[in-house]
């Protein structure tokens, strides 16, 4: 597992990350998320050795990262944000590069580089310069280097940055097998990434931990949990009953979209059963109904709103 236990890196007076901890089983992938300044790619860049903490531990399966960087390293694939690279070489001689320096034998290079490129959907610029390449095509390349000497634990900075639909779908896909046998962390702004991949997230603010739970656990503390959202003929006309139900905390009738409403639950409350039985009474068919499990954007603004206005952007 990965064990980070107060983990702290100024530049200057400006406190990146603040006696950061947490924890990460095998097996797992861990969203890794914050607001754009929050820390998160300075963590990512301690977790992968690049930087230095200024104090805090980080160890990988037992090993002291700063006692044994070597050993550490080894077991570790990284894709930094951005999938920089040398964008003169040829994809498969840049994954050749990236095979020999990781060590792995020379009868094994080729076999473990046409498969890593097949599965990144590679071989059709497996000739061509990196920098010639779309953004998406250059992410992937990225990822094949992370993943070329087969990791425990793969870190990847904004996976799907720059990929299609398609393209994202398949690197989530591929995210879920890897977790099978890989500790996996996605520092990631995007939300749906989440929620698509992810077993657990953590989310810092200003370098500290500020949540830790699943996406099910964080979007059930969202105001919008156990919402039910109606599309009703005269929705202007039943909003006021609506209000009046036990458990409503609010009724929301969307402007420009008058058929449209939301009735928002108290604290605690699940209100669906009051709404189906107040429907049924007065023998209205909505045009489509739903109850809302819950927003992750909603808590992640919540509990990541700006309150130290003097901080800068993370270096």
């Amino acid at each position: 597992m990965i064990e980070i236990e107060n983990l702290t890196k100024r530049f200057g007076p400006f406190v990146a990350v603040d006696n950061l901890s947490f924890s990460v089983a095998a097996g797992q992938v861990l969203g890794f998320l914050g607001p754009n300044g929050a820390g998160k790619s300075t963590t990512m860049r301690m977790l992968a050795g690049f930087l230095r903490p200024d104090s805090g531990r980080i160890r990988i399966f037992g090993d002291d990262l700063n006692e044994r960087p070597l050993q550490v390293k080894s077991r570790l694939g990284y894709l930094p944000e951005g999938a920089p690279s040398y964008g003169d070489m040829p994809v498969r001689g840049f994954l050749q590069f990236i095979a020999q320096a990781r060590g792995i034998e020379r009868r094994q290079r080729s076999a473990r580089i046409a498969a890593i490129m097949a599965r990144l959907q590679l071989e059709t610029v497996a000739n061509r310069s990196i920098e010639t390449l779309s953004k998406g095509f250059q992410r992937r390349v990225g990822l094949a280097q992370a993943l070329i000497h087969d990791p425990s634990v793969l870190l990847l900075d904004e996976p799907t940055d720059g990929l299609d639909p398609n393209q994202k779908h398949e690197v989530r896909q591929l995210i879920r097998q890897l977790s099978d046998d890989k500790i996996v962390i996605i520092s990631t702004h995007i939300l749906e990434e989440v929620e698509a991949v992810c077993q657990r997230a953590v989310i810092i603010n200003h370098g500290r931990l500020v949540a830790d739970a699943t996406p099910a656990q964080l979007k059930s503390s969202s105001d919008y949990f156990q919402a039910v959202e109606l599309e009703l003929d005269d929705a202007e006309g039943i909003a006021p009953a609506l209000r009046q139900l036990a458990g409503v905390r609010e009724v929301v009738v969307t402007p420009g979209q008058g058929n449209r409403v939301r009735v928002m639950a108290a604290k605690h409350a699940v209100i669906w059963p009051a709404v189906q039985a107040f429907l049924q009474d007065r023998g209205i068919r909505p045009q489509s109904l739903s109850v809302s499990a819950g927003r992750l954007d909603d808590v992640f603004r919540r509990i990541t709103v700006d309150q130290d206005p003097g901080r800068e952007g993370e270096p």
